[in-house]
């Protein structure tokens, strides 16, 4: 290391932070860093480098499924923004408990974790085992841990306002799981709208992600002119029910999707949808992390009510909803 100070003009520190995908160098320097390295054939030594360091550059990963799209593209979003900080990734699914998993984190020895969406519900203060850092994805603010999530409940809203201004007199909402803050949050931006307007909200109809249960939704909500999905999946089961009960989507029947998987463009039809920038909220969850194991922040308090980063999301108009 000392050696590539020498010949890119750099301080040893400077190199060190090349090394550990820092953001506190400025494009020039780096690239007389990285130049340097190639020509003297330097590579970071992970083992020695976490003896000397007492970090192993490795953060771990909580899920307790990947069979979710949100999931799924989360831990391919993560994995690479690890990578671009360089810190390796270890994955690790939860129970009923987040306990176990924390525990097989810490005997492995990693720097730090995130906790996925579902696990989130299950991650509480208490379970962090002493000095692991932790970041939650989709979690309270007053959970007292270090926080990152999409703004649910705005882009729930931002839908809920794009049918009301087709002309719909109302909007019903397919729901996801009871459990999950991501549903919660999406449910409460559809119902403060309606209300905001004077409008009273119809009964929600829950689903539990899946295409096939927004396929089965579709008997309960045969009387909808305008349907808020909290996912688009559930969307996709619910366009089907509706076509084989002869309901068009959007002649008869409009349809908002969220998250904006990379098949929705593809529905028949294209689905309008909420945006979630999954790559955005990755970055953000990776970097808080690395900030708090390379010590750029202080721990986070228990009884810090809101300490969090809310990454905005985005309605995506295509062709799955008309004029009432």
């Amino acid at each position: 290391m000392a050696m590539v100070a020498g010949r890119a003009g750099v301080s040893g520190q400077t190199v060190s932070r090349v090394v550990n995908g820092s953001p506190r160098v400025d494009p020039a320097t780096r690239a007389r860093v990285e130049k340097a390295m190639v020509e003297l054939g330097y590579r970071p030594h992970r083992a020695a480098r976490a003896l000397r360091t007492g970090r192993t550059q490795t953060i771990g990963l909580v899920v307790t499924t990947l069979a979710t799209v949100g999931n799924s593209r989360m831990l391919q979003a993560t994995a690479e923004a690890a990578e671009e900080r360089g810190y390796a990734l270890l994955l690790v699914t939860a129970g009923d408990t987040v306990s176990d998993a924390f525990e097989r984190l810490r005997d492995q020895g990693v720097d730090g974790a995130i906790v996925l969406n579902e696990a989130s519900a299950l991650a509480t203060a208490e379970d962090r085992p002493q000095g692991l850092r932790l970041v939650v994805v989709d979690a309270p603010a007053d959970s007292g841990l270090l926080v990152v999530h999409s703004d649910h409940a705005g882009g729930a809203a931002a839908a809920t306002r794009r049918l009301l201004a087709l002309g719909h007199e109302n909007v019903w909402h397919l729901a996801g799981p009871a459990d999950s803050f991501a549903a919660a949050e999406r449910e409460r931006g559809w119902r403060e709208t309606l209300q905001t307007e004077g409008i009273t909200p119809n009964p929600l109809v829950r689903g539990d992600w899946s295409a096939e249960s927004g396929y089965l939704a579709a008997v309960e909500l045969a009387e909808a002119t305008a349907v808020f999905s909290a996912n688009d999946q559930m969307a996709l089961g619910l366009i089907r029910g509706f076509a084989e009960q002869g309901h068009v989507v959007p002649d008869q029947v409009s349809v908002i999707g969220f998250d904006d998987v990379p098949d929705a463009a593809n529905y028949r039809p294209p689905l309008t949808t909420v945006r979630q920038d999954f790559t955005a909220l990755a970055v953000a969850a990776v970097d808080a992390l690395v900030a708090e194991i390379e010590g750029e922040v202080t721990e986070v308090a228990a009884s810090d009510q809101d300490v969090r980063r809310i990454i905005g999301t985005r309605l995506i108009e295509r062709h799955s909803t008309a004029r009432a």
